[in-house]
């Protein structure tokens, strides 16, 4: 008798103590997903994405260093949606042979949106 009590004891402290999940300790709750970005301006964000990242170490606006300046560049390709994505998978896969013997090493870590981002920027250099 003594152990059936204890039990209902135990039963009625768990059942006060339910959480928002009833109970049910197999349902998880759900992180809510970060919102998306909303991005106004994509050249001021390309341009925050290029400042913020190892660009800089071989390329500048106007001026040559290991790679082409931005204006080099954008003088050489019209700013087109063609371009962009070109230029954008260049950014992310890297490229060698075009400007000279350095090869531009990849960024696989950067997502096709934020290259386009900043190729936007390096097109719009003029």
């Amino acid at each position: 008798m003594r152990k059936i009590m204890i039990i209902a004891v135990l039963t009625a402290t768990l059942a006060c103590s339910k959480n928002d999940n009833s109970g049910n300790k197999d349902v998880l709750k759900e992180e809510p997903e970060p919102a998306a970005k909303v991005v106004t301006d994509p050249i001021a964000e390309g341009k925050s994405l290029i400042e913020g990242s190892d660009c800089l170490g071989c390329h500048k606006l106007d001026e040559r260093m290991i790679g082409p300046s931005y204006k080099e560049v954008s003088a050489k390709y019209e700013n087109s949606p063609e371009n962009v994505e070109m230029l954008a998978d260049k950014i992310i896969k890297g490229s060698s042979g075009i400007w000279g013997d350095v090869p531009m090493p990849a960024h696989s870590g950067l997502s096709k949106d934020n290259a386009k981002f900043m190729a936007k920027y390096i097109l719009s250099s003029k």
